[in-house]
C-alpha cells in the first residue's frame, strides 16, 4: 500500500493526500509536479526512474475499510539526500532517454 507523502522531496512543498500534483517513481519516491517538470525532467535522482501521478486514496469507503480515513497518509517527511548540484549532474546523460528504456 501506497504511504503516500505529505510532501516533495526536492522543494518540500506539502502535498496533501488528494493533491492532483503530486508525482511518484516506483520507490514512492515523491516530488510535484513543477520539480518533476522544471527540474528533473522525470528522472527521480534517487533511483534513475521517470515518474507517474500520484493515485488519490478515496475519502469515502466504497468497500469495507478501504479509504484514507482507515489507511491514512504518511506524516513522515522526506528529502532527497542529494544537493540540487548533485542532482542536475546526476540527471544530464539520463533526461534524454524515456523511461522505459532506462
Amino acid at each position: 500500500m501506497l504511504e503516500i507523502r505529505p510532501n516533495c522531496e526536492l522543494c518540500d512543498k506539502d502535498l496533501l493526500p488528494d493533491a492532483t500534483d503530486a508525482c511518484i517513481c516506483t520507490y514512492e519516491c515523491t516530488f510535484c509536479r513543477d520539480c518533476v517538470d522544471t527540474i528533473l525532467n522525470n528522472v527521480c535522482p534517487n533511483c534513475g526512474g521517470g515518474f507517474v501521478s500520484r493515485p488519490i486514496r478515496p475519502k469515502k469507503a466504497y468497500r469495507e475499510n478501504t479509504s484514507i480515513q482507515y489507511q491514512p497518509a504518511s506524516k513522515q517527511r522526506i528529502n532527497t539526500p542529494y544537493s540540487k548540484d548533485d542532482v542536475i549532474t546526476f540527471i544530464q546523460p539520463i533526461k534524454q532517454t524515456p523511461p522505459e528504456k532506462r
